[in-house]
């Protein structure tokens, strides 16, 4: 089985096989994860993501990475147009992301808190449920060997590193 780590600071700097954007289900990229993955990595990402979109909320698509230190950039839809989320849309988009990792056949993957950010999303909740399937995940069959939790600020760190000793 695989290790979960978590890292705190710029997810755009991690050498993985794969970062994960909590985007939207229009795959834009505007603030947050997103506009730090643009801003680094090119808008050339973007232009590949809005190709595969709309997709719907809880859906991942895979882009090439840009600049970005990484292969690939997971676009997790955990938000529609209306920015909102909510427990079932953060844990399908995590299980997507996780997929798409899988179907790639990469060994590394460093996901943020999905939907903490524009959407809102009580860290300690997204969390629990992105641990629970980051576990669920490493137990099957994958390709991933380490799933990076890629935590911007001491309070999704420590919201993180609470469920993780919690379990």
């Amino acid at each position: 089985m695989g290790e979960i780590t978590l890292f705190q600071g710029d997810i755009t700097t991690l050498e993985v096989d794969a970062v994960v954007n909590a985007a939207n289900n229009h795959l834009w990229m505007g603030g947050g994860v997103a506009g730090a993955i643009k801003r680094k990595g090119g808008s050339e990402i973007e232009a590949e993501a809005v190709r595969q979109g709309p997709v719907p909320v809880g859906e991942s698509v895979a882009t090439g990475a840009g600049a970005l230190p990484a292969r690939y950039v997971i676009h997790a839809a955990v938000m529609g147009q209306d920015l909102q989320t909510d427990a079932d849309k953060v844990r399908r988009a995590a299980r997507s992301a996780l997929e798409r990792a899988r179907e790639l056949g990469i060994e590394s993957v460093a996901l943020p808190a999905l939907g903490t950010g524009v959407g809102g999303f009580p860290l300690s909740q997204a969390a629990r449920i992105m641990i629970e399937e980051a576990r669920n995940h490493l137990a099957g069959k994958t390709s991933l060997r380490s799933v990076v939790f890629a935590l911007f600020g001491q309070e999704a760190y420590d919201a993180f590193a609470a469920e993780l000793k919690r379990r």
